[in-house]
């Protein structure tokens, strides 16, 4: 017998999972976030929860909005659990369940005008965003892209914004015509420089309509860095399934997540924040050697595994890593080529922090998938293993393995495993990449021909001539043949 969620069924929950122990009429909203996904509701909406169960600073509660479709869809299923999350957290020895409420509204895609109101209110002190890496509008060079039609469109209408960030602008000119004090944005997507990117958008898009309120952005709005950790994959049947079986729980939108979890924040919040330095968020000078380590290796490491694991049929992430061969890819990448360029981080032991990460990538209960990571590799690609592979360029090292990468997501977008099974991108410029993969048979240069993409890198000779020697011996030999001559040292020309 399952419980449907809600606030009324608390007490019956509470049998098999941890329930809040505040009371939801005493939360007042303090933070908008932007993109209530499963990552969100994983990560910042926990940090919350566990921060108001200490029984402090009720007046950060959290209300969710979004501008599209799948916001919308969310809204929907969370409204009617009274914006209740069920999270099962998952290591490989345990296994538990908590229902969490920190997010008291959550404002419909359908009527920017009320998402404007409300970013304009004095109570909302923080606005934050995960939004993919996808939705910040960078180009291939890493800088914000004036040009985009979104962004133009925004630019020319900018008192009908689509965007999250025409929306923020809109908040902040309103709050600015009241003489109120801005609200601090605080990115937290997986962007190096993450606040950086997040304030060129912001105030490059107010700029195109208004400089002078794109002057008063660069001024008095603060923009803090942040580097945030939780591995958590997509919710599907199997996850509302266990939350019914396993917990009773009848949830329309359960996450589930690894147990560890790391937040790294810059401390530049000028219109104050909750005390997240209680529940074990880091507030430190300077969050980039922990982005970069964070970016390049775990993330550069799913990035490098989702594409062999793919190919080879493999659907699940700890599948691939009990795959000999991929673990040793993945371990002589990291070691020979990324990690060797990561900055050095305060007190911490980068080979010992990649042990860590091949421990949770081993973990059987997250579920976490290969067509998970493999989605969206034309933002993720030049984010997590292009910048690895520029530097190494930039430095006169060589690039084997992540050549490999790269034709690896090339061979990918053939749209066949190796046995012949088809493929099902997930990727916004899926039909471009698969054009450009089916040409790259005959020419390996036209997928590097995707300057937007590959930029700088896409011009280096050392590059071409890895990834073109790698592609051809994918097409010739396969993907497990291939991945073992460069275990063997012997892929190259």
């Amino acid at each position: 017998m399952t419980t449907k969620l809600s606030l009324a069924t608390l007490d019956a929950i509470q049998a098999t999972a941890t329930i809040p122990n505040y009371e939801r009429a005493d939360l007042s909203a303090g933070i908008v976030h932007f993109g209530v996904g499963n990552f969100h509701r994983a990560h910042q909406a926990i940090y919350l929860d566990d921060l108001f169960n200490t029984g402090r600073d009720h007046d950060w509660a959290i209300v969710g909005a979004g501008v599209l479709p799948s916001d919308e869809a969310m809204r929907q299923k969370l409204a009617a659990q009274d914006l209740l999350t069920t999270v099962v957290e998952q290591d490989n020895n345990r296994s538990a369940a908590r229902v969490t409420g920190p997010m008291i509204d959550f404002l419909t895609p359908n009527d920017p005008a009320a998402t404007i109101a409300r970013l304009a209110d004095p109570a909302i002190r923080i606005v934050s965003l995960t939004i993919t890496e996808g939705g910040y509008f960078i180009d291939a060079s890493g800088h914000f892209n004036a040009a985009h039609p979104a962004i133009v469109a925004d630019g020319q209408n900018p008192d009908q914004p689509k965007t999250v960030f025409g929306l923020i602008i809109a908040g902040l000119k309103a709050r600015r015509a009241a003489g109120l004090e801005p609200f601090t944005v605080m990115s937290c997507d997986n962007i190096p420089g993450n606040g950086e990117v997040t304030h060129a958008a912001v105030s490059g898009l107010a700029r195109l309509s208004d400089p002078a309120l794109a002057d008063w952005i660069d001024a008095h709005v603060a923009f803090p860095n942040a580097m945030v950790d939780r591995i958590t994959p997509a919710t599907g049947p199997r996850e509302i399934g266990i939350a019914a079986d396993d917990y009773g729980i009848e949830d329309a939108w359960p996450v589930f997540c690894e147990e560890f979890k790391q937040w790294v924040l810059e401390d530049n919040f000028p219109a104050g924040r909750p005390a997240l330095e209680e529940v074990g968020v880091q507030f430190v000078p300077d969050v980039a050697p922990y982005e970069h380590m964070k970016i390049r290796i775990l993330n550069g490491g799913h990035a490098a595994i989702a594409y062999p694991a793919a190919l080879l049929d493999l659907h699940f992430v700890h599948e691939a890593m009990q795959e000999p061969i991929i673990q040793a890819f993945l371990e002589k990448l990291e070691t020979d080529e990324i990690i060797p360029i990561v900055p050095p981080v305060p007190d911490t032991d980068l080979k010992a922090y990649y042990k860590q990460v091949e421990n949770r990538l081993f973990n059987p209960k997250i579920g976490d998938t290969i067509p998970r990571l493999a989605q969206d590799g034309s933002n993720r690609q030049p984010k997590f293993i292009l910048p690895s592979t520029l530097d190494r360029l930039r430095q006169g090292l060589d690039v084997t393995g992540l050549s490999l990468v790269s034709a690896l997501w090339c061979r990918y977008f053939l749209g066949v495993t190796d046995s012949g099974k088809p493929i099902t991108f997930n990727d916004a410029s899926a039909d471009r990449l698969h054009a450009a993969a089916v040409k790259a048979k005959d020419d390996p240069m036209a997928f590097l021909a995707l300057s937007d993409i590959f930029g700088e890198v896409g011009q280096s000779e050392i590059f071409r001539s890895r990834f073109a020697h790698a592609l051809n011996t994918l097409s010739e030999q396969g993907t497990r043949r291939t991945l073992q001559l460069y275990l063997d040292g012997k892929l190259t020309e």
